[in-house]
Formats: C-alpha cells, sequence, structure tokens
C-alpha cells in the first residue's frame, strides 16, 4: 500500500512538471531566460515527447537497474546533442533519426524482449544525440544556453518518469504487460507516420 501510494506521488509530480510548461507558456515569456522555451520544447513537440515517454516505459518493462540508468542515459547524451546543436555543429539527417526514434522505441517496447542493460543505454542514447541537437538548434535567439538546456532535460526527465511510473504501475497490474505492447505497437505506427513525412 504504502508503495502504491509513493508510485501516485510520483506519478503526480511528473505530470505537473509536464504540465507547468503549458501553464507557463500561457502567461507569455516576459522575462523568459530560456527555461520555459527549453521546457517547452521536448513537451510540444509529439515526437519528442512521444520518444520521451516511451524511454520511460521501456525502462519500466525492462525492470531492474534499467529503470534509472536507461532514462538518466538518455538525458546526458541529450544535453551532449544540444550543446552540439547550439554550436552550429552538423549532424546528418536529424529530423529523421528522430522520426525513427519513435519506430524503434515503439517497436522495442512492443517486442518486449529484455534487452541487456548496456545495449539498451547505447540504443536510447544514440537517438538522444538526435533528439538534442534538435533542441540545440531551435534555441530562441535571446535565450541563455544554460537555462535553455536546463529546461529541455527537465522536461525530458519529467516525462521519462511520467513514462517509467506509467510503465511500472502496468508491469505491476494483470493485464498491463499486453497493454504495454499495444502502447509500443501504436507508438510505432506513429514512428512511421513521422519516418514517411520526414
Amino acid at each position: 500500500m504504502k508503495c502504491d501510494t509513493r508510485i501516485m506521488n510520483i506519478f503526480r509530480s511528473a505530470l505537473l512538471m509536464v504540465l507547468i510548461p503549458g501553464i507557463a507558456g500561457a502567461h507569455g515569456n516576459a522575462g523568459d531566460s530560456g527555461f520555459v522555451s527549453g521546457l517547452n520544447h521536448p513537451v510540444f513537440g509529439f515526437d519528442h515527447l512521444l520518444a520521451m515517454v516511451t524511454v520511460g516505459l521501456l525502462s519500466a518493462q525492462m525492470g531492474g537497474r534499467a529503470i534509472g540508468t536507461v532514462p538518466a542515459t538518455f538525458v546526458t547524451v541529450m544535453s551532449v546533442g544540444g550543446m552540439l546543436g547550439m554550436k552550429g555543429f552538423e549532424l546528418p539527417m536529424v529530423e529523421l533519426w528522430i522520426a525513427f526514434s519513435v519506430l524503434a522505441l515503439g517497436g522495442a517496447l512492443a517486442a518486449a524482449r529484455k534487452l541487456p542493460v548496456s545495449v539498451a543505454m547505447g540504443f536510447v542514447g544514440f537517438f538522444a544525440l538526435f533528439h538534442g541537437h534538435a533542441h540545440g538548434t531551435e534555441m530562441p535567439r535571446l535565450a541563455e544556453p544554460a537555462m535553455y538546456a536546463l529546461g529541455f532535460c527537465a522536461a525530458t526527465a519529467g516525462l521519462h518518469i511520467l513514462g517509467a511510473v506509467t510503465g511500472y504501475v502496468a508491469v505491476h497490474s494483470r493485464k498491463g504487460t499486453r497493454l504495454l505492447r499495444l502502447a509500443g505497437l501504436a507508438i510505432a505506427v506513429s514512428g512511421t507516420y513521422y519516418v514517411l513525412g520526414a
């Protein structure tokens, strides 16, 4: 019972973290140092949002230390990609790789195969580089780079937590494993749509 209460509290916190950018954005960006813009970017880019929530779902499906290490890898590598984007460093086919990340992550969730944690870290880290690069190149002109990066990292972490908590609840419920696989299939279909449009 105590465990369920803790999970619900984490879920509420993550949900607030995801919703705060929208609330803040509704009041304009007066005095925004870049943090709010950074928060908004992953949340309001639906391809980013799907990929990041799926990383959390996938980590919960894998279980064990993957719940922490897989999302942490994504955020860390994404911040490196963000710096590259801010500095004007070019990466090939960024939008295509972002679109493909939704397809691949959804496919991995649907397959429900337990990858070694190191492989999963490399898998999500590869895609994180391109997500971060897109965030970096789309940084508003007057934003402070550090605050902007802090914003998109915080939003991404919130989306990972949201996915991980949802996945954890699903894994520990009677039909949750099947629902996770169906969710993965739906996400992969969305990813196919993004890949065709990239």
